[in-house]
Parts: C-alpha cells; structure tokens; sequence
C-alpha cells in the first residue's frame, strides 16, 4: 500500500494506524506528496486506487498547505481533480479500479453538484463509471453547525456522499463521456 497525502498531521496519523502488531509480507509506504503529481510511481503498477479529497473552499484540511486543495475555489478545485484524475488513470493498472469518495457543496444556499462535477473529471480522464454508492452522513464534526445554519437560512442538509466506482477498460484512450 502507498499512502500518499500533503498534511504531515494525517500522515502521522497513518502511520500511527498502520503499525500493525503482526508480522505479514505487506509494505506500507506512506509518503507526503500531492495526488496531483505521482511522478514516483510508475506507470500501469497500482491494482486500486482510493481517494477522499477535501472539498473545494468549505471545510478546511490544513491551515497553511500550499497543496491544499481544500483553499481552492470551484474551477481551481475541478483543475486540481482533473489532474488528480489522470494521474490516477496514468498509475492504474488495466482492468483495475479506482474509487473516490466525494460530496456536493453549498455555496450562497444553493447546492454546488461537486460531486457529479469530478465524476465527469475522471470518465475524462478515460475511467469507466462502475458504481455510483451513497454513503449516508452522520455525526460530522460539523452537524451541528450546519443544523442550526439550515434551520435560519431554511435549506436542507447535504446528508449524503457519493462513492464513484471506476474502472481502467483501456490504456491511453480518452473517451466522452
């Protein structure tokens, strides 16, 4: 396994995590970098990529990371994505998947559909859409904030995120979505 993340706190984290008590013939590698640039993985060597990254300009992952997506406003954020993207496509192995857990916005009390916005990003990048799961959320750090906002300004909570499932079906062909 390689984890790959730009904030020092949450590769600390990690490691903390994967220190497994027992011996076994898997590595972990963990690694600070950016999902936007993986040049020290080769190409066509990951079996499964996963990814959760911060949501453009809502709730932020770091204070100061330049890297940090989470700062992005929404066109920056859906460049950084489509990156991340094909990097992801570019690593992947052949017939191998990649998964993405990502959520909608609100911005001005509308919904932002950021969600779908970096699905699109990643069929053009040349996945193949697999399995869309809604993954029910409770008990955010942020509920309670949001609960209380929804009540004032009388919007509906984003109670949910989307879990994109993708599959690599070719190599270096893009296609439209």
């Amino acid at each position: 396994a390689i984890g790959v993340d730009v904030n020092p706190a949450a590769l600390q984290s990690c490691k903390e995590k994967c220190d497994f008590s027992y011996k076994t013939d898997s590595r972990v590698y963990i690694k600070r970098g950016d999902a936007r640039n993986l040049k020290f993985i080769p190409d066509l060597t990951i079996d499964f990529v996963c990814t959760h990254p911060p949501y453009a300009d809502i709730i932020k992952y770091s204070e100061d990371i330049k890297e940090d997506i989470s700062h992005f406003r929404e066109k920056e954020f859906l460049l950084a994505m489509t990156q991340v993207a094909e990097e992801s496509f570019r690593v992947l192995k052949l017939k191998k998947y990649c998964a993405i857990l990502m959520g909608d916005i609100r911005k001005k009390g509308h919904v932002v559909s950021l969600g779908f916005k970096v699905m699109q990003e990643f069929q053009k990048a040349g996945f193949l859409l697999k399995e869309i799961i809604i993954k029910e959320q409770h008990n955010c750090k942020s509920t309670t904030y949001w609960k209380q906002k929804s009540k004032k300004c009388n919007f509906l909570l984003l109670a949910h995120e989307y879990l994109f499932v993708f599959e690599k079906c070719r190599l270096a062909e893009k296609h439209e979505t």
